[in-house]
Protein backbone atom coordinates (compact mmCIF):
# COMPACT_ATOMS: atom_id res chain seq x y z
CA UNK A 1 0.00 0.00 0.00
CA UNK A 2 1.28 3.48 -0.88
CA UNK A 3 2.08 5.72 2.05
CA UNK A 4 0.69 9.02 0.77
CA UNK A 5 2.43 10.99 3.51
CA UNK A 6 5.84 9.91 2.21
CA UNK A 7 5.34 11.12 -1.38
CA UNK A 8 7.31 14.15 -2.51
CA UNK A 9 4.57 15.49 -4.75
CA UNK A 10 6.51 18.38 -6.26
CA UNK A 11 9.53 16.23 -7.06
CA UNK A 12 7.42 13.54 -8.76
CA UNK A 13 5.61 16.14 -10.83
CA UNK A 14 8.87 17.79 -11.85
CA UNK A 15 10.34 14.44 -12.87
CA UNK A 16 7.26 13.60 -14.93
CA UNK A 17 7.26 17.04 -16.56
CA UNK A 18 10.92 16.65 -17.48
CA UNK A 19 10.17 13.35 -19.21
CA UNK A 20 7.21 14.79 -21.13
CA UNK A 21 9.11 17.94 -22.09
CA UNK A 22 12.14 15.98 -23.31
CA UNK A 23 9.90 13.72 -25.40
CA UNK A 24 8.20 16.62 -27.20
CA UNK A 25 11.10 17.17 -29.59
CA UNK A 26 11.07 13.58 -30.82
CA UNK A 27 7.30 13.07 -30.88
CA UNK A 28 6.61 13.85 -34.54
CA UNK A 29 4.52 10.81 -35.39
CA UNK A 30 1.25 11.39 -33.54
CA UNK A 31 -1.11 14.25 -34.45
CA UNK A 32 -1.55 16.86 -31.78
CA UNK A 33 -0.99 20.59 -32.27
CA UNK A 34 1.02 22.26 -29.51
CA UNK A 35 1.60 25.75 -30.87
CA UNK A 36 -1.24 27.51 -29.04
CA UNK A 37 -1.49 28.14 -25.32
CA UNK A 38 -4.21 30.00 -23.44
CA UNK A 39 -2.84 31.33 -20.13
CA UNK A 40 -5.75 33.78 -20.03
CA UNK A 41 -7.96 30.79 -19.14
CA UNK A 42 -5.79 29.62 -16.23
CA UNK A 43 -8.21 30.98 -13.62
CA UNK A 44 -10.86 28.61 -14.98
CA UNK A 45 -8.82 25.66 -13.76
CA UNK A 46 -9.94 26.64 -10.26
CA UNK A 47 -13.58 26.12 -11.20
CA UNK A 48 -15.57 22.88 -11.61
CA UNK A 49 -17.35 22.99 -14.98
CA UNK A 50 -19.65 20.06 -15.76
CA UNK A 51 -21.78 20.15 -18.92
CA UNK A 52 -23.97 17.28 -17.80
CA UNK A 53 -26.65 16.00 -20.14
CA UNK A 54 -28.19 17.58 -23.22
CA UNK A 55 -26.22 20.56 -24.57
CA UNK A 56 -29.44 22.38 -25.53
CA UNK A 57 -30.96 22.18 -22.05
CA UNK A 58 -29.35 24.16 -19.23
CA UNK A 59 -30.40 21.75 -16.48
CA UNK A 60 -30.30 22.38 -12.76
CA UNK A 61 -26.61 23.11 -12.33
CA UNK A 62 -25.19 26.51 -13.24
CA UNK A 63 -21.50 25.54 -13.20
CA UNK A 64 -21.48 24.71 -16.91
CA UNK A 65 -20.52 26.24 -20.26
CA UNK A 66 -23.35 24.96 -22.46
CA UNK A 67 -23.95 28.39 -23.99
CA UNK A 68 -20.37 28.38 -25.29
CA UNK A 69 -20.71 24.72 -26.27
CA UNK A 70 -23.62 25.55 -28.55
CA UNK A 71 -21.61 28.37 -30.09
CA UNK A 72 -18.75 25.95 -30.75
CA UNK A 73 -21.16 23.53 -32.43
CA UNK A 74 -22.46 26.34 -34.63
CA UNK A 75 -18.98 27.62 -35.53
CA UNK A 76 -17.75 24.18 -36.52
CA UNK A 77 -21.09 23.47 -38.19
CA UNK A 78 -20.71 26.57 -40.35
CA UNK A 79 -17.24 25.43 -41.40
CA UNK A 80 -18.59 21.99 -42.34
CA UNK A 81 -21.63 23.27 -44.23
CA UNK A 82 -24.13 21.92 -41.70
CA UNK A 83 -27.75 23.00 -42.32
CA UNK A 84 -29.66 25.17 -39.81
CA UNK A 85 -31.31 22.00 -38.45
CA UNK A 86 -27.91 20.87 -37.09
CA UNK A 87 -27.48 19.20 -33.71
CA UNK A 88 -24.29 18.38 -31.84
CA UNK A 89 -22.18 18.55 -28.73
CA UNK A 90 -18.60 18.65 -27.48
CA UNK A 91 -17.39 15.11 -26.83
CA UNK A 92 -14.51 13.67 -24.84
CA UNK A 93 -12.88 12.75 -28.17
CA UNK A 94 -13.69 11.76 -31.74
CA UNK A 95 -14.20 8.11 -30.79
CA UNK A 96 -17.19 9.15 -28.69
CA UNK A 97 -18.61 11.01 -31.68
CA UNK A 98 -18.34 7.94 -33.88
CA UNK A 99 -19.93 5.80 -31.16
CA UNK A 100 -22.85 8.22 -30.95
CA UNK A 101 -23.34 7.99 -34.73
CA UNK A 102 -23.35 4.18 -34.70
CA UNK A 103 -25.67 4.17 -31.69
CA UNK A 104 -28.02 6.51 -33.55
CA UNK A 105 -28.05 4.23 -36.60
CA UNK A 106 -28.81 1.20 -34.44
CA UNK A 107 -31.67 3.01 -32.69
CA UNK A 108 -33.22 3.87 -36.06
CA UNK A 109 -32.72 0.50 -37.76
CA UNK A 110 -32.20 -2.74 -35.86
CA UNK A 111 -30.88 -4.50 -38.99
CA UNK A 112 -28.22 -1.88 -39.76
CA UNK A 113 -24.76 -2.98 -40.99
CA UNK A 114 -21.58 -0.95 -40.45
CA UNK A 115 -19.24 -0.46 -43.43
CA UNK A 116 -15.80 1.08 -43.05
CA UNK A 117 -12.43 0.85 -44.76
CA UNK A 118 -9.41 -1.10 -43.58
CA UNK A 119 -7.73 2.29 -43.02
CA UNK A 120 -10.40 3.77 -40.74
CA UNK A 121 -9.71 4.43 -37.08
CA UNK A 122 -9.08 1.39 -34.92
CA UNK A 123 -12.00 2.32 -32.67
CA UNK A 124 -14.66 1.57 -35.30
CA UNK A 125 -14.53 -2.26 -34.99
CA UNK A 126 -14.47 -1.93 -31.21
CA UNK A 127 -17.57 0.28 -31.22
CA UNK A 128 -19.39 -2.07 -33.60
CA UNK A 129 -18.60 -5.01 -31.35
CA UNK A 130 -19.70 -3.09 -28.26
CA UNK A 131 -23.03 -2.19 -29.88
CA UNK A 132 -23.38 -5.71 -31.37
CA UNK A 133 -23.56 -4.35 -34.91
CA UNK A 134 -22.30 -6.42 -37.88
CA UNK A 135 -19.20 -4.87 -39.45
CA UNK A 136 -17.92 -5.15 -43.03
CA UNK A 137 -14.35 -4.00 -43.73
CA UNK A 138 -13.81 -2.43 -47.15
CA UNK A 139 -10.48 -2.43 -48.96
CA UNK A 140 -8.59 0.79 -49.67
CA UNK A 141 -6.33 1.98 -52.47
CA UNK A 142 -2.59 2.60 -52.15
CA UNK A 143 -3.16 6.14 -50.87
CA UNK A 144 -5.49 4.96 -48.09
CA UNK A 145 -8.84 5.99 -49.63
CA UNK A 146 -11.80 3.66 -49.39
CA UNK A 147 -12.34 1.51 -52.49
CA UNK A 148 -15.79 2.66 -53.59
CA UNK A 149 -16.11 -0.25 -56.06
CA UNK A 150 -15.57 -2.76 -53.24
CA UNK A 151 -18.02 -0.81 -51.06
CA UNK A 152 -20.63 -0.97 -53.82
CA UNK A 153 -20.25 -4.73 -54.07
CA UNK A 154 -20.65 -5.25 -50.34
CA UNK A 155 -23.65 -2.92 -50.14
CA UNK A 156 -25.28 -4.70 -53.09
CA UNK A 157 -25.05 -8.02 -51.25
CA UNK A 158 -27.08 -6.56 -48.37
CA UNK A 159 -29.16 -3.93 -50.14
CA UNK A 160 -32.27 -4.96 -48.19
CA UNK A 161 -30.60 -3.92 -44.93
CA UNK A 162 -29.94 -0.45 -43.52
CA UNK A 163 -26.36 0.78 -43.77
CA UNK A 164 -24.05 3.18 -42.00
CA UNK A 165 -20.77 3.96 -43.74
CA UNK A 166 -18.00 5.37 -41.56
CA UNK A 167 -15.93 7.43 -43.99
CA UNK A 168 -12.73 9.18 -43.01
CA UNK A 169 -11.38 12.66 -43.72
CA UNK A 170 -7.78 12.11 -42.73
CA UNK A 171 -6.99 8.42 -42.28
CA UNK A 172 -4.66 7.46 -39.47
CA UNK A 173 -1.58 6.49 -41.48
CA UNK A 174 -1.78 8.46 -44.75
CA UNK A 175 -4.33 11.25 -44.11
CA UNK A 176 -6.41 10.11 -47.08
CA UNK A 177 -9.83 11.66 -47.70
CA UNK A 178 -12.65 9.26 -48.55
CA UNK A 179 -14.86 10.30 -51.47
CA UNK A 180 -18.20 11.12 -49.85
CA UNK A 181 -20.06 12.08 -53.08
CA UNK A 182 -19.04 8.73 -54.59
CA UNK A 183 -20.46 6.95 -51.53
CA UNK A 184 -23.72 8.89 -51.91
CA UNK A 185 -23.82 7.90 -55.59
CA UNK A 186 -23.47 4.21 -54.70
CA UNK A 187 -26.38 4.48 -52.28
CA UNK A 188 -28.48 6.15 -54.98
CA UNK A 189 -27.58 3.57 -57.62
CA UNK A 190 -28.53 0.73 -55.26
CA UNK A 191 -31.69 2.56 -54.12
CA UNK A 192 -30.68 2.16 -50.47
CA UNK A 193 -32.79 4.73 -48.59
CA UNK A 194 -32.10 3.62 -45.03
CA UNK A 195 -28.58 4.98 -44.87
CA UNK A 196 -26.24 7.05 -42.76
CA UNK A 197 -22.84 8.46 -43.77
CA UNK A 198 -20.71 9.35 -40.78
CA UNK A 199 -17.45 11.19 -41.52
CA UNK A 200 -14.64 10.79 -39.02
CA UNK A 201 -12.84 14.08 -39.70
CA UNK A 202 -10.87 14.06 -36.45
CA UNK A 203 -7.54 14.86 -38.05
CA UNK A 204 -8.25 16.85 -41.19
CA UNK A 205 -11.73 18.31 -40.81
CA UNK A 206 -10.81 21.81 -39.65
CA UNK A 207 -7.78 22.41 -41.91
CA UNK A 208 -9.69 21.07 -44.94
CA UNK A 209 -12.68 23.29 -44.17
CA UNK A 210 -10.39 26.34 -44.18
CA UNK A 211 -9.34 25.74 -47.79
CA UNK A 212 -10.86 27.90 -50.55
CA UNK A 213 -14.02 26.32 -51.94
CA UNK A 214 -12.38 25.49 -55.26
CA UNK A 215 -9.61 23.54 -53.49
CA UNK A 216 -11.64 21.88 -50.73
CA UNK A 217 -12.20 18.12 -51.05
CA UNK A 218 -15.82 16.97 -50.97
CA UNK A 219 -16.13 15.47 -47.50
CA UNK A 220 -18.66 17.38 -45.40
CA UNK A 221 -22.40 18.04 -45.12
CA UNK A 222 -22.41 19.85 -48.47
CA UNK A 223 -21.30 16.55 -50.01
CA UNK A 224 -23.84 14.29 -48.31
CA UNK A 225 -22.60 13.56 -44.78
CA UNK A 226 -25.25 12.66 -42.21
CA UNK A 227 -22.97 13.24 -39.23
CA UNK A 228 -19.37 14.29 -38.63
CA UNK A 229 -16.87 14.50 -35.82
CA UNK A 230 -13.71 16.60 -35.54
CA UNK A 231 -11.00 16.55 -32.91
CA UNK A 232 -10.09 19.56 -30.78
CA UNK A 233 -6.63 18.55 -29.64
CA UNK A 234 -5.32 17.52 -33.06
CA UNK A 235 -5.38 20.74 -35.09
CA UNK A 236 -6.90 23.26 -32.67
CA UNK A 237 -4.27 22.74 -29.95
CA UNK A 238 -6.65 22.48 -27.00
CA UNK A 239 -3.95 20.45 -25.19
CA UNK A 240 -6.73 18.26 -23.77
CA UNK A 241 -8.50 15.51 -25.71
CA UNK A 242 -11.93 16.55 -26.96
CA UNK A 243 -14.05 16.54 -30.10
CA UNK A 244 -17.09 18.13 -31.70
CA UNK A 245 -19.91 15.91 -32.97
CA UNK A 246 -22.33 17.28 -35.56
CA UNK A 247 -25.50 15.96 -37.20
CA UNK A 248 -27.40 17.47 -40.11
CA UNK A 249 -30.54 17.18 -37.98
CA UNK A 250 -31.53 16.04 -34.51
CA UNK A 251 -30.70 12.31 -34.36
CA UNK A 252 -32.79 9.46 -33.01
CA UNK A 253 -30.13 9.01 -30.33
CA UNK A 254 -31.05 12.45 -28.99
CA UNK A 255 -34.62 11.38 -28.26
CA UNK A 256 -34.70 11.11 -24.49
CA UNK A 257 -37.01 11.83 -21.61
CA UNK A 258 -35.91 14.54 -19.23
CA UNK A 259 -33.98 13.14 -16.28
CA UNK A 260 -35.50 14.51 -13.07
CA UNK A 261 -32.18 14.53 -11.21
CA UNK A 262 -30.40 16.71 -13.78
CA UNK A 263 -33.38 18.41 -15.46
CA UNK A 264 -31.88 17.61 -18.87
CA UNK A 265 -32.33 14.94 -21.49
CA UNK A 266 -29.85 12.06 -21.51
CA UNK A 267 -28.80 12.55 -25.14
CA UNK A 268 -25.01 12.20 -24.94
CA UNK A 269 -22.84 9.09 -24.59
CA UNK A 270 -21.39 10.18 -21.26
CA UNK A 271 -23.38 11.92 -18.55
CA UNK A 272 -20.85 14.29 -17.06
CA UNK A 273 -18.84 16.09 -19.74
CA UNK A 274 -16.01 18.57 -19.45
CA UNK A 275 -17.12 22.19 -19.36
CA UNK A 276 -13.51 23.27 -19.81
CA UNK A 277 -13.21 21.73 -23.30
CA UNK A 278 -15.97 23.92 -24.84
CA UNK A 279 -14.40 26.92 -23.11
CA UNK A 280 -11.02 26.13 -24.69
CA UNK A 281 -12.53 25.44 -28.11
CA UNK A 282 -14.59 28.62 -28.10
CA UNK A 283 -11.60 30.75 -27.12
CA UNK A 284 -9.22 29.17 -29.63
CA UNK A 285 -11.72 29.38 -32.50
CA UNK A 286 -12.31 33.08 -31.79
CA UNK A 287 -8.94 34.37 -30.59
CA UNK A 288 -6.59 32.92 -33.21
CA UNK A 289 -6.34 32.83 -36.98
CA UNK A 290 -6.05 29.29 -38.33
CA UNK A 291 -5.54 29.57 -42.09
CA UNK A 292 -1.87 30.46 -41.66
CA UNK A 293 -1.35 27.63 -39.18
CA UNK A 294 -2.74 25.11 -41.65
CA UNK A 295 -0.66 26.45 -44.53
CA UNK A 296 2.57 26.40 -42.52
CA UNK A 297 1.88 22.79 -41.50
CA UNK A 298 1.38 21.79 -45.13
CA UNK A 299 4.54 23.61 -46.18
CA UNK A 300 6.52 21.77 -43.55
CA UNK A 301 5.03 18.45 -44.65
CA UNK A 302 6.06 19.12 -48.25
CA UNK A 303 9.56 20.06 -47.08
CA UNK A 304 9.79 16.83 -45.08
CA UNK A 305 8.61 14.80 -48.07
CA UNK A 306 11.21 16.40 -50.36
CA UNK A 307 14.03 15.96 -47.85
CA UNK A 308 13.25 12.29 -47.27
CA UNK A 309 13.15 11.64 -50.99
CA UNK A 310 16.50 13.41 -51.32
CA UNK A 311 18.13 10.80 -49.07
CA UNK A 312 16.53 7.87 -50.86
CA UNK A 313 13.31 7.33 -48.87
CA UNK A 314 10.22 6.86 -51.10
CA UNK A 315 8.14 9.28 -49.05
CA UNK A 316 4.62 10.23 -50.11
CA UNK A 317 2.08 12.86 -49.15
CA UNK A 318 -1.59 13.04 -50.08
CA UNK A 319 -3.06 16.34 -51.33
CA UNK A 320 -3.46 18.93 -48.54
CA UNK A 321 -2.01 16.50 -45.98
CA UNK A 322 0.17 17.30 -42.98
CA UNK A 323 1.17 13.62 -42.94
CA UNK A 324 4.20 12.20 -44.76
CA UNK A 325 4.33 8.40 -45.03
CA UNK A 326 7.07 6.00 -46.01
CA UNK A 327 8.18 2.37 -45.58
CA UNK A 328 8.78 1.32 -41.95
CA UNK A 329 11.92 2.86 -40.48
CA UNK A 330 14.79 0.83 -38.96
CA UNK A 331 14.87 0.30 -35.21
CA UNK A 332 17.68 2.82 -34.77
CA UNK A 333 15.25 5.51 -35.91
CA UNK A 334 12.17 4.36 -34.01
CA UNK A 335 14.11 4.09 -30.75
CA UNK A 336 14.89 7.81 -30.89
CA UNK A 337 11.89 9.18 -32.74
CA UNK A 338 8.23 8.49 -31.98
CA UNK A 339 7.22 7.07 -35.36
CA UNK A 340 4.07 4.91 -35.43
CA UNK A 341 3.83 2.26 -38.11
CA UNK A 342 1.67 -0.57 -39.37
CA UNK A 343 2.75 -3.54 -41.47
CA UNK A 344 3.19 -1.38 -44.58
CA UNK A 345 4.32 2.08 -43.59
CA UNK A 346 5.34 4.58 -40.96
CA UNK A 347 4.68 8.30 -40.89
CA UNK A 348 5.33 11.70 -39.40
CA UNK A 349 2.63 14.33 -38.96
CA UNK A 350 3.74 17.95 -39.31
CA UNK A 351 1.14 19.43 -36.98
CA UNK A 352 1.30 23.07 -35.90
CA UNK A 353 4.02 23.16 -33.27
CA UNK A 354 6.40 20.86 -35.17
CA UNK A 355 9.40 22.91 -36.30
CA UNK A 356 11.62 22.71 -39.38
CA UNK A 357 14.64 21.95 -37.20
CA UNK A 358 12.93 18.79 -35.94
CA UNK A 359 12.35 17.58 -39.48
CA UNK A 360 15.93 18.42 -40.45
CA UNK A 361 17.33 16.44 -37.53
CA UNK A 362 15.01 13.51 -38.26
CA UNK A 363 16.05 13.39 -41.92
CA UNK A 364 19.72 13.59 -40.95
CA UNK A 365 19.25 10.57 -38.66
CA UNK A 366 17.47 8.70 -41.45
CA UNK A 367 20.26 9.50 -43.89
CA UNK A 368 22.83 8.18 -41.42
CA UNK A 369 20.83 4.98 -40.81
CA UNK A 370 20.16 4.04 -44.44
CA UNK A 371 22.46 3.06 -47.31
CA UNK A 372 23.42 5.99 -49.59
CA UNK A 373 20.77 6.75 -52.23
CA UNK A 374 21.38 5.71 -55.81
CA UNK A 375 21.49 9.34 -56.88
CA UNK A 376 23.42 11.77 -54.69
CA UNK A 377 21.24 14.58 -53.41
CA UNK A 378 21.63 17.50 -51.08
CA UNK A 379 19.31 19.10 -48.59
CA UNK A 380 17.16 21.92 -49.87
CA UNK A 381 16.42 24.90 -47.71
CA UNK A 382 12.87 24.93 -46.34
CA UNK A 383 10.56 27.67 -47.47
CA UNK A 384 8.81 28.29 -44.19
CA UNK A 385 6.94 31.11 -42.51
CA UNK A 386 8.67 30.31 -39.21
CA UNK A 387 12.01 28.63 -38.61
CA UNK A 388 12.49 28.56 -34.87
CA UNK A 389 14.94 25.94 -33.63
CA UNK A 390 15.08 23.41 -30.87
CA UNK A 391 14.13 24.83 -27.45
Amino acid sequence: MTDLTSIDVERELEELYAVVEADRWYNIGYPGATDLTVPVLSKWLKVLLNNIGDPYQEGRARNQTKALERKVVDMVGDLMGAPPSRWGYVTNGSTEGTEHALYDARKRWRDVVVYTSDQSHYSVPKIAEKLEMPLVRITSDETGRIDVHDLAGELARRRDRAAIVVATAGTTMTEAIDDVPAIVKVFEQLAIRRRHIHVDAALSGIPLALLPAEQRPAFDFRSGATSMVISGHKFLSTLMPCGVLLYAGRPAAAASERITYTETGDTTITGSRSGHAPLMLWYILNAFGHNGRAERARQLAEYACQQLRAVGVPARRNPHAMTVYFPPMPESITKKWVIPHDTQRGHIVCMPGIQPAQVTEFVADVRAALPPPAVASTFVKPVMLATSGRP
